[in-house]
């Protein structure tokens, strides 16, 4: 901490008013901050409703993810994986157990990860699929619970 003095003269100890929002904020990422997260975003509102316009973004979304190297998403590979499935068994009318909002970060994170102009280019080698990544942690962060909900009902009775 710093010393500044008051209006009335007197010395005090004050505190940084800038906060390390690293680390802290999800939005800290530049991926999420970036134009094409907030197209994404945008286009998974109107692509909800558009049968047609989900059907292609799952069927993109799946090409996508068997040709990208599952390092870049360590542990959250599986939900990807799982993100996909619930898109698809919702768009099939298998699935209706997903509440809107999960429903639309998780059809945004793939228009994320279909789209080739995301904030790195997919064709930039090493680094191409790293915002593709942080995007898909975030969502998976927020939706956690509706993805294992998912999975609970996949593998249970129906």
């Amino acid at each position: 901490m710093k010393e500044v003095k008051t209006k009335s003269g007197a010395k005090t100890k004050a505190r940084s008013t800038r906060k390390k929002i690293e680390g802290i904020s999800p939005y800290s990422k530049p991926a999420l901050r970036s134009e094409a997260f907030a197209r994404a975003l945008t286009d998974a509102k109107s692509c909800i409703d558009d049968r047609d316009r989900l059907q292609t973004l799952f069927n993109e979304a799946a090409r996508k993810a068997a040709a990208v190297p599952k390092d870049s998403f360590k542990e959250y590979w599986p939900y990807l994986q799982t993100m996909l499935r619930l898109v698809r068994a919702h768009h099939r009318a298998e699935y209706d157990q997903v509440a809107h909002d999960s429903l639309l970060w998780i059809v945004a994170a793939l228009n994320y990860l279909v789209d080739p102009f995301d904030l790195i280019p997919d064709k930039t080698p090493f680094l191409g699929f790293i915002d593709d990544a942080a995007v898909v942690e975030f969502v998976v962060d927020r939706t956690r619970q509706t993805l294992d909900d998912f999975m609970t009902w996949e593998t249970g009775p129906r």
